[in-house]
């Protein structure tokens, strides 16, 4: 429906239940790297179990309480951006991000997840954004900081994933701090 370049050969679109199968290809490609950080990425196996991961995240567009973007570089779509919560009531959404190995190295996910907090804070009126990753994920938590989010502390064990408990740490920006981001970029 719409496409947002993040670069001359990438750029950012909507990923829906009819791109399942595009995206059940994605995820073979990222699904070693990706699983232990993107909750659905292990059970996003089969075309079923895709097109019900991308239809999960319809519906919260239709209910306005999440959403999903892909990344395509040079036509192959390598990782995208979400919003995992999206409150308007409370004026808050958790935002997420994953990509193939194909895709690391090149700032779409930074840029990608710029687009979405201006978004957040601008178009809606947000007043914060969190960004949520497991302490065993340095690329995760490069992106916060790249972004200017805040370190606000550490969860700990808060995240079972295969048998292993996990720490969280929970980053976070608020309108006020955007905007004087923006004004000074």
């Amino acid at each position: 429906m719409y496409t947002v370049a993040l670069t001359q050969d990438a750029e950012l679109r909507p990923l829906e239940p009819w791109q399942a199968e595009e995206f059940l290809a994605h995820m073979e490609r990222a699904r070693a790297t990706v699983d232990p950080f993107i909750p659905w990425a292990g059970i996003s196996t089969d075309l079923a179990s895709a097109r019900t991961t991308l239809q999960r995240y319809a519906d919260k567009q239709c209910s306005d309480s999440g959403r999903i973007y892909g990344i395509w570089l040079d036509g192959t779509l390598i990782g995208g951006v979400m919003f995992v919560r999206f409150d308007t009531r409370d004026g808050v959404c958790e935002i997420g991000a994953w990509t193939e190995p194909a895709g690391r190295g090149r700032g779409l996910i930074t840029t990608a997840v710029r687009r979405l907090l201006d978004y957040a804070f601008v178009e809606r009126g947000l007043h914060r954004a969190e960004w949520w990753n497991s302490t065993v994920n340095p690329a995760s938590r490069a992106v916060a900081r790249r972004v200017g989010m805040t370190l606000d502390g550490t969860m700990r064990q808060t995240s079972l994933h295969h048998g292993e408990r996990l720490d969280l740490e929970v980053w976070s920006m608020l309108a006020p701090e955007w905007q004087e981001l923006r004004a000074s970029a």
